[in-house]
């Protein structure tokens, strides 16, 4: 009852916060910075562990100047997610610009569908609110849902804003098949690290060896829906341009893990260009790769020696 409570209070202050103008917001987020950076410290650990290994090339100081851009970039990130709440069309409008959205729209006029490739670079959340003001399909953006009720309740009724239909990941291939007889957009965070379970594709991603979710192939190759990813460049604070860039037209002419190694790559490309504004705070790599038994790496190897 007192967690429910809090979730309440700390709700109301948040919704009374996003009434400010960003200007005032944004004065804000400069002291956020100097709090979660040199007093908190929130998850330098983290940070620092996952630039080092993903920039092995790169000098301590080059990865500290990155560091402390990530972390100003997040304190302003932070503002503009509480910012949602109140934003009108016309302010989102104008900070968030889509480029070569008529792509896009010729499959939709089309009563054609497509899918989105997204991830958490740069301010994912407002490009997700925005695509509903940009393009006349429908939009599913499909999310995992918070542990706090409360929270998840919240971010739900923001993110649904200017007609987005928020599909929960396991409801999936429902919503797919109950929208399929209209023109629709789902779009997908293609780097959202699987469960240990489900970690069963792995790449090298950064340097690492990484798990990466396999949803959108399976659903591009199954449907044939072409395959955008949503590049989003970081302009200036507070303002975003989002270049709608076809990386797989045609799924079903595709090899196996094809699709995925696409977006991978993509996504790879546009950290290493600008690296400060993709979701370093995040335990990307805490799952490893799970070594093959002996036996089997024995039989492998019975194989190989038979094969030469």
């Amino acid at each position: 009852m007192i967690n429910k409570s809090l979730s309440f209070l700390w709700i109301f202050l948040l919704n009374a916060l996003s009434l400010l103008p960003l200007f005032l917001l944004y004065r804000l987020a400069d002291a956020f910075y100097l709090l979660i950076f040199y007093v908190v410290k929130y998850r330098r650990k983290v940070v620092r562990e996952n630039l080092y290994h993903a920039f092995p090339d790169k000098s301590a100081a080059e990865l500290k100047t990155i560091e402390k851009e990530y972390y100003k970039f997040l304190s302003s990130l932070f503002i503009e997610i509480i910012k949602m709440k109140s934003i009108s069309k016309r302010e989102l409008s104008k900070r968030v610009k889509f480029k070569n959205a008529d792509l896009v729209e010729a499959y939709l006029q089309n009563n054609e569908s497509v899918l989105f490739c997204s991830s958490h670079y740069g301010n994912y959340e407002w490009v997700c609110m925005a695509i509903g003001l940009n393009f006349s399909g429908q939009h599913y953006p499909i999310y995992k849902p918070l542990s706090s009720e409360s929270f998840d309740h919240w971010f739900l009724t923001m993110r649904s804003k200017f007609g987005n239909n928020m599909v929960a990941m396991r409801q999936t291939l429902r919503a797919i098949q109950a929208s399929k007889n209209s023109a629709s957009m789902f779009t997908f965070g293609s780097d959202q690290a699987p469960s240990k379970d489900e970690s069963i594709y792995w790449t090298n991603f950064l340097h690492q060896e990484t798990s990466v979710q396999l949803g959108i192939e399976k659903i591009a190759k199954k449907t044939n829906r072409p395959v955008f990813y949503l590049k989003i460049n970081y302009l200036k604070r507070g303002y975003y341009e989002v270049d709608c860039v076809p990386i797989c037209l045609h799924p079903n002419q595709t090899r196996e893990f094809e699709i995925t190694e696409m977006h991978t790559r993509f996504l790879e490309e546009l950290i290493e260009e600008k690296p400060a504004y993709w979701l370093w705070s995040h335990r990307r790599w805490k799952y490893k790769p799970q070594p093959k038994p002996i036996s089997l790496l024995e039989n492998e190897g019975g194989i190989s020696a038979s094969l030469a």
